[in-house]
């Protein structure tokens, strides 16, 4: 269907969400969390980034950028210690571009749900919890869901 008739207004003036939309995204996400969680990630630094850079890709041995959603950088909850020197603040990184092919490849989840699911994902390396360890929680919710 083409012509006048078929254009959709809103749909033609959509464009891409930011950095700031995902950091505002983000941020409601966070806002969401138990209040415990959010007590315990209070000092984890946000950051939204388009992608990562290629020092992270090539550590983790990841080939494309858009295979890369989101990154916890730091000293998990779990081997803290008071007798440690001050570590560098925590960080969640989440990145823009490979949420937003992610969600346009599924297409069964709201950006919301999916920035969500990226950023508590991160937010679990930073209790300790290992990519295995998360992906079994994540198992047992889908299985007890209706």
């Amino acid at each position: 269907m083409s012509g006048p008739q078929s254009h959709n207004p809103k749909l033609h003036d959509l464009v891409a969400p930011s950095l700031d939309d995902f950091a505002a995204l983000a941020r409601a996400a966070f806002a969401e969390l138990p209040h415990k969680f959010r007590e315990l990630a209070a000092d984890v630094v946000l950051r939204i980034d388009d992608f990562p850079p290629d020092e992270v890709l090539d550590d983790l041995g990841i080939e494309s950028p858009f295979d890369l959603t989101g990154l916890y950088q730091g000293v998990d909850l779990a081997r803290r210690s008071v007798l440690d020197p001050s570590p560098e603040p925590a960080r969640v990184f989440l990145y823009r571009r490979p949420i937003l092919d992610e969600w346009a490849e599924r297409g069964d989840v709201t950006l919301g749900e999916l920035v969500t699911h990226v950023l508590v994902h991160e937010i679990g390396h930073h209790f300790g919890l290992s990519d295995d360890d998360i992906e079994a929680i994540e198992a047992a919710a889908d299985s007890s869901s209706p």
